[in-house]
């Protein structure tokens, strides 16, 4: 996996003062000018002599939320799926994770960003979710804290982006963005999950992407989703309703977001039990629908022509959607009833970035 990491030189007067990381996010809150920190690029990746042309979208529907202090690690290590002691390493500075209920299933999923081995010493980390639940995650942190010395903070100064070459054959190459403006970036990473989603790049919510990126369109949001809904690509609550999807069922080893060596952690028994003894027999696959996502129930019930339950719609945009289906039935036509009665029929797609073979 490439990546770009960038930093602020300005974080080191953030480090050393009155409440580090946690204690910036909280300014950003009341001076929108603090989230303009000058930063320097330490990644000696240079650009390529062929171009990639990108398309950048804004995430209104995705929120940060600050974790610092001297147990971030040990305390994140207890709560999420994924290995807390591979985010930082030379190789991964973005991780891919879900927060799981007692009973192992997704409440939240999220994308960790490591900002450690800055130069200004920090040890924290950036939180990435849906933002309609970021004050739940803010609760359940809180919950979980005890006596760690872990603080939180939301970051509504910073905006998180999603850039992808607007030649989709590039992302196969991970070619990646052109940065001219370094100072204005304070994270640029692959995005974690698959490559087909390109790049994430954290910065300011008062710089714009042609700042920063040589060449660059700003786009639709709506045409995120309807990418990553084309892929397969499970995004937020609407995707994964909290308490309700079961991570392996969500994909979520295929999405790098799970380790099955690490310690204990909330959540893990039932998850580790389904992979060493179990069998998927349902995933969330992409779907494409004869009617709107927008006019369909989430959770309605799917059925084979022959009237056998194959599972659940999740959500959509237009034509293209999500869908819990069971395998058995995945390459079968299948088919639901809108609020109006009106059948509606699916097919669903084996998306490309899946791994073969696997049992998960």
């Amino acid at each position: 996996m490439q990546r770009v990491i960038l930093f602020g030189s300005a974080f080191r007067a953030i480090a050393t003062g009155s409440g580090g990381l946690h204690a910036h996010c909280l300014r950003c809150t009341r001076h929108e000018n603090a989230c303009r920190t000058p930063i320097r690029k330490h990644s000696q990746d240079q650009p390529t002599n062929n171009t990639v042309h990108f398309s950048c979208y804004r995430l209104p529907h995705r929120a940060l939320i600050s974790v610092s202090g001297q147990d971030t690690s040990s305390f994140l290590q207890g709560i999420i799926t994924n290995d807390m002691a591979l985010l930082g390493e030379d190789a991964l500075r973005a991780m891919y994770a879900h927060i799981l209920n007692v009973q192992g299933r997704t409440l939240y999923d999220i994308i960790l960003y490591s900002l450690k081995g800055t130069p200004d010493g920090l040890n924290g980390v950036l939180l990435e979710c849906d933002s309609t639940v970021q004050d739940s995650i803010m609760q359940l942190l809180k919950v979980y804290k005890i006596r760690r010395k872990v603080n939180f903070s939301l970051c509504p100064g910073l905006s998180p982006w999603a850039l992808l070459p607007q030649n989709k054959t590039a992302v196969l190459g991970k070619s990646k963005p052109d940065v001219t403006a370094a100072d204005k970036v304070l994270v640029l990473e692959q995005d974690p999950r698959t490559e087909l989603m390109g790049w994430r790049m954290i910065t300011s919510c008062q710089n714009n992407p042609h700042e920063i990126v040589s060449v660059c369109q700003e786009s639709n949001t709506e045409e995120y989703h309807r990418h990553r809904y084309q892929i397969g690509v499970p995004e937020g609550v609407k995707d994964l309703p909290p308490g309700e999807a079961l991570p392996l069922e969500s994909n979520l080893v295929y999405m790098q977001g799970i380790s099955f060596s690490k310690g204990c952690y909330i959540g893990q028994e039932l998850t580790a039990r389904t992979h060493h003894t179990g069998v998927i027999r349902k995933r969330l696959m992409p779907v494409t629908m004869s009617a709107p996502a927008e006019t369909l129930n989430q959770g309605a019930a799917l059925e084979t022509e022959g009237g056998k339950p194959a599972g659940k719609h999740r959500a959509g945009i237009d034509k293209l959607g999500l869908s819990l289906i069971r395998l058995a039935h995945a390459r079968e036509p299948l088919k639901l009833k809108s609020p109006d009665a009106v059948p509606v029929t699916l097919q669903a797609t084996v998306p490309d970035w899946w791994p073969k073979n696997s049992k998960d």
